[in-house]
C-alpha cells in the first residue's frame, strides 16, 4: 500500500491505493477483454497512479486467479507480465483476442472500464 499525492490544479489530493482493490478491479474484467493500467488507476480515484498499477501487478500473488494478464497499455499494447509478454499473448490468445505486433486488434471493442464499488 502507498500514498499517492497528486496536484489537481488548485488542491492537493491523497489517495491510498491497495493491492487487494486493485485485484478486486480486475476480477471484474471478463475472459477476451482487456483494461488498461490507466483504466484501473482512474476507477481507484488516483488517475496519475498508472505505474503503482503496474507495480501491484508485478506482485500480483495468484496471477492464474487473479487476471493481471488481461491488462494493457493504453494503445492496447501488451505490457509487462510476470511470465513474460509471450505468456501474457498466448493467454489473451486463448480467450480469443488477436495481435498485429504485440497491439490488441479491434482494442477499442474488447476495452472495458472496471468500476469500483
Amino acid at each position: 500500500m502507498r500514498k499517492h499525492v497528486n496536484y489537481d490544479g488548485e488542491n492537493l489530493v491523497q489517495n491510498t491505493i491497495k493491492d487487494n482493490d486493485v485485484y478486486d478491479l480486475l476480477l471484474k474484467i471478463p475472459a477476451g477483454k482487456v483494461s488498461t493500467y490507466g483504466d484501473l488507476a482512474k476507477a481507484l480515484g488516483n488517475p496519475s497512479a498508472s505505474r503503482e498499477i503496474g507495480r501491484i501487478l508485478g506482485r500480483n500473488p495468484n496471477p492464474v486467479k487473479v487476471p493481471c494478464h488481461r491488462i494493457v497499455n493504453s494503445g492496447g499494447k501488451l505490457g509487462g507480465y510476470l511470465y513474460g509478454s509471450d505468456k501474457k499473448k498466448e493467454l489473451l490468445e486463448k480467450e480469443g483476442l488477436s495481435f498485429t505486433d504485440k497491439i490488441v486488434n479491434d482494442f477499442k471493442k474488447v476495452r472495458v472500464y472496471p468500476k469500483r464499488r
